[in-house]
């Protein structure tokens, strides 16, 4: 083989790595699509930002015994007129090399309302199916919300079931930290 054609073949190795890597990549729905269907019937939806700082950061990984890998957090409050409806966040974390991300909705009391995958980049067979998203729907945090205590494992894929009940439990921990006094003391 001529030493000219070398660098084209390392090139079309190098492209045909970065376009399979991207093969696996699925979006399931954008921010928007899934914040709009966060809240059915709401009237508005508030987005807001918080920047963590030292003390709020520690409690939230305390309660959810997980690390945050973001200082910022938006939420999405949901309202129909003046009542409340609730809250959304995304949760966007690595699952074995490549990310996740997922809606997680919860009650005004923190619940989890609904859970929705919105993108999944490690290979399909890996993805968690929406049954077994369901069963944290209704799910306050707590020490039993947990791999193989309330929640079930997937077959073949733990790292995905370990990486989806921690992105809750962040979740439900910040909701507890930073809404849980302004839902008790009203709007």
């Amino acid at each position: 083989m001529p030493l000219r054609t070398l660098p084209s073949v390392g090139m079309i190795l190098l492209a045909a790595l970065l376009l399979s890597g991207e093969a696996l990549a699925k979006v399931y729905a954008s921010r928007s699509e899934a914040v709009a269907k966060a809240f059915p019937g709401a009237t508005r939806v508030e987005e807001k930002s918080w920047l963590l700082d030292d003390h709020q950061l520690k409690a939230i990984e305390d309660l959810a015994r997980s690390k945050i890998e973001s200082r910022i957090v938006t939420i999405y409050t949901g309202y129909r007129g003046d009542a409340l409806l609730g809250y959304a966040l995304i949760d966007v974390h690595t699952v074995r090399t490549l990310p996740e991300a997922f809606l997680v909705v919860m009650t005004p009391a923190g619940e989890v309302e609904q859970l929705r995958l919105l993108a999944f980049y490690e290979p399909e067979e890996y993805a968690p199916q929406v049954r077994w998203l369901s069963q944290f729907r209704a799910r306050p945090l707590a020490p039993s919300l947990r791999l193989h205590g309330e929640i079930d494992g997937i077959s073949g894929a733990t790292l995905t079931a370990r990486a989806v009940t921690g992105g809750v439990r962040r979740a439900l921990a910040i909701h507890r930290t930073l809404l849980e006094r302004r839902v008790a003391a009203g709007p």
